[in-house]
């Protein structure tokens, strides 16, 4: 198991429980959010990032996450893809970069 298996796990385990505190409290201090029918923003602080994501999961009762497959890593980041669950299923991508002895959230996309 690599180094970073663990906050790709955490991440995952965070969207399972559907906890979006937990999920966002991953985030880097830059983040990249694209949301259904919504073009991609780039840069977002982390706080406007969560706020965005808090957003989404509270107008999409958004109550768990299922895993394709394990993360895959390439070059430094790690892929989680998946479905949330709720009324409404979505499919998302997050990516996270390590930074130092961290992994961070720099890239999530709800589709």
């Amino acid at each position: 198991m690599s180094v970073f298996a663990q906050p790709a796990n955490d991440v995952a385990n965070a969207l399972s429980a559907g906890d979006v505190t937990k999920f966002t409290g991953y985030f880097s201090n830059s983040v990249s959010v694209t949301l259904p029918q919504k073009a991609e923003v780039k840069g977002l602080s982390k706080t406007e990032a969560a706020a965005l994501i808090q957003d989404f999961f509270s107008k999409n009762k958004v109550a768990g996450f299922e895993r394709f497959s394990d993360s895959r890593e390439l070059n430094g980041m790690t892929y989680i893809a998946g479905k949330l669950k709720g009324p409404k299923e979505y499919n998302i991508t997050v990516v996270l970069k390590s930074s130092g002895s961290n992994m961070t959230v720099i890239t999530v996309r709800i589709f």
